[in-house]
Order: structure tokens, then C-alpha cells, then sequence
């Protein structure tokens, strides 16, 4: 049994296989395939936080695979009430095939993993998103053929898809030149972990100088779940980093320019850049339905059923 809880729980060859199969997948849905790979499964699916995206691809991938997923609020449990998280663990193991959390506190998850006895799947924590990242994953390849000769530049704040990006060009060989603000650097242990497994990393506060070799411009909100109070304070910090068609100018002329959304259109990123030619954003969003069915099917051991 294997969790996801970070991108760093794959290997190499773990991953390229999961990415395959979501290429396989994506193929098999646009061309009307009805599967059952996953009948009589269920997915449990723990929401401290709300979510769009997370919450429909993850059950759309369930009912597209045969399976059922379970929407189950923080407060609807008795998690809410103060239940140890042990306990629902222990538990819910006994009734589901899966489970999928997206939580506020990372420690969150990971003691949840360490009681479950089904895979855990991390759909968003303070420090990581990896599904989110192997959705980015898989859309980059749709565009670029490969990732050795890619470079990624990441304009913004250095948060937990950053950090997962981080760690996601590491194993896929992609430079990532990281450009923050001061005192919004990613998470340094992360950082540090990439580096051991190889990772081409460079880190530039400019956004203009770091884009103007980027194949890949990605970009994130300035103020995420829970730090609703720091927004004024990373309004004016993150002013210069906004992704915008000046911005665009000073890099490559085919850069695609990706963000996880939501977006906050007019801060992070312009309306006229996510309208425009070089935005891939919602073909990056529709992936996260095809990565979610392919990061299933690998964690229960069902791959091999699709070929």
C-alpha cells in the first residue's frame, strides 16, 4: 500500500507511469470509453476546506471509473466535534477503498496516513498539492513533448503548489527558477530536498529577469485560504510580480503561461492574460480530472486494467 501525500512519495518511474496512464485515459474519455476499472470502490473524500476543482474532478473520476466517492465535510464528521483523527482513521479504513483529504495543516494528513490502512491522497495541505502538480505535469507535456529542456519560471508566492512544483522538476529534470517577494520564499526543508534529488533550482526576487528564458510561466493567488488577514500586506508585496502581457513580452514568444485557479483576475494574473493566446490554464484545470483517475487507479493497483 502507498499514500500520496507529497510528490516526493513517488518515484521517477512512479510518476512518468501515472502520467501515462492519465494520457490513456484522457483518450479513452474523449472517445466515449465506458470503464469499471474501479466498481465496488468507494472514495472517501475529507474536506476541511472547500474546493471546485478538487471536489468534482475527484468524484467525476470515481463515477467515470466505476467507483463512488463520498463527499464528507470537516463538521460533518465527528472530526468536527473533536473525534482524534486516529480514530476516523481506523475507521473509515474499514468501510472505504481510499481516501482523499484536503486539510488545512499538513500534520493533518500525515497522521491521518499513518492510522489508515487504505492509500491516502493528499488534495491539498499547507504545504503540499500533488495532485494539483501532476495534473501541471501532465499539461506541460501535452505542450512541450517532454520536460529535460523545459524551464519553468514560478512568478509569486512560494506556496504549497510551488513547493510540490519544486519537487515535481526534480524528478522530471526541468529547471524551475523560483521569483518571490522577501519573506515568501518556499518552504526551505523542500527546497532542500529537491536539491538532494537533483534538482535544477535557481532563485531570482526579479520577475522580470526571471522569465525571459521560461518556456513556462506559472502563477498562483497572493493570499490562499487562511491568511485572509496578511492580504494588505502581500497586496503591496506582490504588486511587481503580477503575470501580465508586459510581463509575457520579456520572455519567449510561445511561453504558456499556467495557474491552479482560482484565479483573482486583475491581482496575481490580468483577464487579458488568461484570455489570451498564451494561456493553457483551463486545459491544465480539465487535467486534473484525467490525473486524479490515473493517481487512483495507481494507488489501488488497477493500472494494469486499462492496457
Amino acid at each position: 500500500m502507498k499514500h500520496l501525500l507529497s510528490i516526493a512519495d513517488l518515484e521517477k518511474e512512479e510518476l512518468f507511469e501515472i502520467l501515462k496512464l492519465a494520457e490513456k485515459l484522457k483518450e479513452e474519455r474523449y472517445k466515449g470509453v465506458v470503464t469499471d476499472y474501479l466498481k465496488n470502490k468507494s472514495l472517501a473524500m475529507i474536506f476541511e476546506l472547500p474546493s471546485t476543482r478538487t471536489r468534482v474532478s475527484f468524484e467525476v473520476a470515481m463515477t467515470d471509473l466505476g467507483g463512488h466517492a463520498l463527499y464528507l465535510g470537516w463538521d460533518e464528521l465527528q472530526l468536527g466535534r473533536g473525534e482524534p483523527i486516529k480514530d476516523t482513521a481506523r475507521v473509515l479504513s474499514r468501510y472505504v477503498h481510499a481516501v482523499m483529504m484536503r486539510v488545512r495543516d499538513h500534520s493533518t494528513v500525515e497522521e491521518f496516513a499513518k492510522y489508515s490502512t487504505v492509500p491516502v491522497i493528499n488534495g491539498l495541505s499547507n504545504l503540499e498539492h500533488p495532485c494539483q502538480v501532476i495534473a501541471d505535469l501532465l499539461t506541460i507535456y501535452e505542450y512541450r513533448g517532454d520536460f529535460k529542456d523545459v524551464t519553468l519560471a514560478w512568478v509569486g508566492d512560494g506556496n504549497n503548489v510551488c513547493n510540490s512544483m519544486i519537487l515535481a522538476a526534480a524528478l522530471t529534470g526541468m529547471k524551475m527558477i523560483v521569483s518571490t517577494p522577501e519573506n515568501y520564499d518556499p518552504n526551505p526543508e523542500i527546497v532542500k530536498k529537491a536539491k538532494e534529488m537533483g534538482g535544477k533550482l535557481q532563485f531570482v526576487r526579479d520577475p522580470k529577469e526571471a522569465v525571459k528564458e521560461a518556456d513556462v510561466i506559472y502563477t498562483d493567488v497572493w493570499t490562499s485560504m487562511g491568511q485572509e488577514a496578511e492580504k494588505e500586506a502581500r497586496m503591496a508585496a506582490f504588486q511587481p510580480y503580477q503575470v501580465s502581457d508586459e510581463l509575457l513580452k520579456l520572455s519567449k514568444d510561445d511561453v504558456v503561461v499556467m495557474h491552479c485557479m482560482p484565479a483573482h483576475r486583475g491581482e496575481e494574473i490580468t483577464d487579458e492574460v488568461i484570455e489570451g493566446k498564451h494561456s493553457i490554464i483551463f486545459d491544465q484545470a480539465e487535467n486534473r480530472l484525467h490525473a486524479q483517475k490515473a493517481i487512483l487507479l495507481k494507488l489501488l493497483g488497477k493500472e494494469n486494467e486499462v492496457y
